[in-house]
């Protein structure tokens, strides 16, 4: 059994005008142990799936319409606020987008930490300070530096405070939203040869969302390609980086530099992702698709099986075409 399962997730926003369809119906797994990548353009849906995963999803404007998300067999759409308050931390964790935004600017950096493993580890708030210190030093940051504040502290070790929040109950499930994007190069690969470190450590799977395939490359064993809330494509990650089928992907890898090949310029993706409130009909993609027949407006492809493991929502692939 998975460690994770989602089963046709659809997630909308109603406005005064419009409805926002953000997520349409899609389905991932993520096995125990397992790093899961999922990739795409900004407006993907890729935080909202995640947000949905937390039960964090404002409600209104936001609604998870329909779909079931599946932890350990139990589907979380249906627990009770209590229990889903219990849940995070302990055995799903998050960590977001922005580490500015995500601590408390006048609680200090060691209360912030203890005060979670104090909610979801069952112990005393002097044990819940000591965990904080051990936690503090495994992300490389000293135990002293405990008890100063957020604004004393940089990007990246702001980062790093939140990861070893994300990670001070030893969670299940961790998800990491955009987790280096605020960060320099080579902060980056720091932060991200540490997540994989405490990862192995703590037997933690991970959903890792990124728009980086090269993030993906270092630490992912699987990729799912998100594009208008829905997966076009997804596989092991030798089967996206060797054997890429859907044009949105193959796409994405032709507008990263090669080290190979000796280009000019780089090749974009035409055009900007759909709006959401007014997503095209058929192949959400064959507005900026160059392989796009009149067949691929006008009929909804599904995703279908290339090989083992490797599935491509496409019509012209169904076909054999490309």
């Amino acid at each position: 059994m998975s460690l994770l399962e989602i089963k046709g997730l659809h997630v909308q926003y109603t406005t005064r005008r419009s409805v926002i369809r953000a997520v349409n119906g899609i389905d991932l797994k993520i096995d125990a142990g397992k790093t899961v990548g999922l990739v795409g353009e900004t407006g993907a849906g890729k935080t909202t799936t995640a947000l949905s995963i937390m039960r964090l999803i404002s409600t209104p404007p936001g609604k998870i319409a329909a779909g079931e998300i599946l932890f350990e067999g139990k589907d979380l759409l249906k627990a009770t606020d209590h229990d889903m308050r219990l849940l995070r931390s302990s055995e799903i964790s998050m960590i977001f987008q922005d580490p500015m935004t995500a601590l408390n600017p006048i609680m200090r950096i060691g209360q912030q930490i203890a005060e979670v493993i104090y909610e979801h580890g069952g112990c005393s708030k002097k044990e819940a300070m000591e965990r904080s210190k051990e936690m503090l030093e495994m992300v490389g940051i000293p135990a002293a530096r405990g008890s100063e504040y957020p604004h004393q502290f940089s990007g990246g070790m702001k980062q790093r405070v939140i990861i070893a929040m994300a990670l001070a109950c030893n969670p299940k499930l961790l998800i990491a939203d955009e987790p280096t994007t605020a960060l320099d190069v080579t902060i980056q690969a720091q932060v991200l040869e540490m997540m994989s470190d405490l990862k192995t450590k703590f037997d933690t799977s991970m959903l890792l969302i990124t728009h980086d395939l090269g993030i993906v490359a270092e630490i992912c064993d699987e990729v799912v390609i998100m594009y208008a809330g829905e997966i076009v494509e997804n596989g092991t990650l030798e089967h996206i980086f060797r054997n890429a089928r859907h044009p949105y992907t193959k796409g994405l890898f032709a507008s990263l530099p090669s080290l190979t090949k000796d280009v000019d310029r780089l090749t974009p993706i035409p055009g900007l992702m759909p709006d959401p409130a007014n997503l095209p009909s058929g192949c959400k993609f064959h507005t900026r698709c160059p392989h796009a027949t009149e067949e691929c407006a006008n009929i909804q492809p599904g995703l279908m099986s290339v090989e083992p493991g490797h599935n491509v929502r496409c019509l012209r692939v169904e076909k054999g075409e490309l």
